[in-house]
């Protein structure tokens, strides 16, 4: 499908408040992207990671998970080709917002619940704690649009559009995957600490950022093992970019045990991974429910293909032409935290930024953080 009719389809899908999903998977081929709509408006949830569809899970797995299923869902694929380089990108000038006033509130706000992190994780609270925060901001753009401009832009992310009339739309363009699944092989990552990309890769990181990669990474090589089986394999950390930021990544595989109970319990065991709440877990997310003071909803919650099935064709060699009706069906799941994302409502958008909290961070440092994060985002919502 050519990409005009693709996004006019989307658009059409949009005016009838009927629930879809559109994305591009980095791992999936250079420009593709891929959408389901579903037939109707009805509500579809995640019972036992059993389904097969395009999932999207809240913050707080206690409540609903949302899904688009496959077999209630036209399948649409088309190759953008709109791609741009980042750092082009961002010359543009966008404009100062929120105002001056209101970011100072902000900072200061913000300021304050880091140092409050901070001290609870002296007073051995926890270790660490992943604290974030909301931006309002007006744009002129419509989704469709800024799906568009994210496609551009962020060649290296899981980039998305996600609406169901429960949920409002939903955008983004995440650099992290939870976890991916093909024939009993798993792969994740741990991803934690942020500097500015400043035209090398090869820089020097601080006591804090790898102490705060590291609390990742051994949560979930500690945890994976319940449900896996076999020698679990991972990377040495190394510096990954995403768009105008730079993180430390560890890279994690192995073995997961065969049956759909286990992938439940694999995700459950790995969302959310400390580096979106913190640890140990439960104390630290609880301390986020309580002092962050607004609702992260679907932001640090996990989306992208649950189950999914696909068709591979044999060769498609004359002497084989035969073969061809012996393709097989396999299924993968392919999914990612979502961060750098925005919620729409109206012409107003809502984007959610934070950044994690050890015993060496600094809360004036911990905002601009926030504030370099936000600036990512906000790239896309000027024309």
């Amino acid at each position: 499908m050519n990409a005009e009719e693709f996004f006019n389809r989307l658009e059409e899908h949009l005016q009838q408040d009927k629930p879809f999903a559109a994305w591009h998977d980095p791992g999936s081929g250079r420009g593709m992207t891929t959408a389901l709509l579903q037939d109707d408006a009805s509500e579809n949830l995640v019972d036992d990671f059993n389904e097969s569809g395009f999932v999207f899970a809240p913050f707080q797995n206690d409540l609903p998970t949302y899904i688009i299923p496959q077999e209630k869902a036209e399948f649409l694929q088309t190759e953008y080709s709109g791609f741009i380089d980042h750092e082009k990108a961002l010359e543009k000038e966008s404009p100062d917002f929120p105002p001056e006033q209101f970011i100072q509130k902000e900072k200061s706000a913000h300021e304050n619940l880091v140092q409050k992190g901070i001290d609870e994780i002296k007073a051995g609270a926890f270790k660490k704690v992943v604290l974030s925060r909301k931006e309002e901001v007006e744009t002129q753009l419509g989704p469709l649009e800024i799906f568009k401009d994210l496609l551009k832009k962020y060649k290296e992310a899981f980039v998305y559009i996600w609406f169901h009339p429960k949920t409002d739309i939903w955008l983004g363009a995440t650099p992290e995957t939870l976890l991916k699944v093909e024939r009993n092989k798993f792969k994740t990552m741990a991803l934690a600490g942020t500097q500015a990309f400043k035209g090398i890769t090869d820089v020097t990181w601080g006591k804090k950022e790898i102490e705060e990669q590291k609390i990742v990474t051994d949560f979930i090589l500690e945890n994976v093992e319940k449900v896996t089986i076999g020698k679990v394999d991972r990377s040495e950390a190394y510096t990954t970019k995403a768009g105008n930021l730079l993180h430390l990544r560890t890279d994690i595989q192995g073995d997961i045990q065969p049956g759909t109970s286990n992938l439940k319990e694999l995700i459950m065991t790995l969302h959310p991974t400390p580096a979106v709440c913190g640890m140990p877990r439960d104390i630290a997310k609880q301390f986020i429910l309580e002092n962050e003071n607004y609702d992260r909803e679907f932001y640090t919650g996990f989306l992208g293909e649950l189950n999914f099935k696909k068709e591979t064709k044999r060769s498609s060699n004359r002497r084989n032409q035969e073969n061809q009706a012996y393709a097989s069906i396999s299924s993968s799941t392919s999914l990612f935290v979502n961060l750098r994302c925005m919620k729409i409502e109206d012409d107003e958008a809502e984007i959610f930024v934070g950044g994690g909290i050890t015993k060496d961070s600094d809360p004036v440092q911990e905002f601009e953080e926030t504030q370099n994060k936000a600036q990512t985002i906000k790239a896309v919502l000027v024309k």
